[in-house]
């Protein structure tokens, strides 16, 4: 079984179909007739640290992207001479998750969080694992409805602040429930 082969037939399903294939999927995927087959090559996929198992014992991908090559620095001041050389490669999953199994994407509606530079559209990597400290951005549910804001603390008292003036800090009635720590905010511009 040549373990770089099987990696790339999986992750290009992954990247195809945005999820891990099934067990009766992964026969056509190998090319294989017996799901016992199957069962030893993801076996062997997750020895070599390619999946790795959810607390409900489903396989995942540990990282199925392949990385991106880190070529140096560019200043953000004034300009600089740009140099391009190598330095090292960066997997986005490593770099931005360190805990998968209590990460998530949300796709951003709405501008209250527009001068933290997090605009409509843009997606939010969220940690759910993460005890909230003061001026976290936090996903939060309070009273009934889910928000996005940051997470202050005022007279022992918690409040939820937009970063767009036009916006009333929240404070909650009966109900607060923290969905989890902004880690990232990611933008597509093209």
């Amino acid at each position: 079984m040549d373990i770089k082969r099987c990696t790339e037939e999986i992750r290009s399903f992954y990247l195809e179909h945005k999820r891990m294939p099934s067990y009766a999927e992964m026969l056509g995927v190998f090319g294989l007739k017996s799901k016992n087959a199957v069962f030893k090559r993801v076996a062997a996929l997750v020895g070599e640290g390619i999946f790795e198992k959810d607390p409900t014992g489903r396989i995942v991908p540990k990282s199925l992207r392949r990385p991106v090559r880190l070529l140096g620095f560019v200043t953000a001041g004034f300009p600089s001479p740009a140099e391009e050389e190598l330095r090292d490669v960066v997997s986005l999953d490593e770099y931005l998750v360190s805990n998968p199994q209590a990460t998530y994407l949300l796709k951003v509606d709405g501008d209250s969080m527009k001068e933290a530079g997090i605009h409509p559209g843009d997606l939010v990597l969220v940690q759910r694992d993460l005890a909230p400290r003061q001026g976290d951005i936090v996903v939060a549910r309070i009273d009934g409805e889910w928000t996005l804001k940051y997470f202050e603390r005022e007279k022992g008292a918690v409040l939820l602040r937009a970063a767009n003036r036009k916006y009333p800090p929240i404070v909650p009635r009966q109900e607060l429930a923290i969905g989890g720590v902004v880690i990232a905010n990611v933008r597509k511009y093209r």
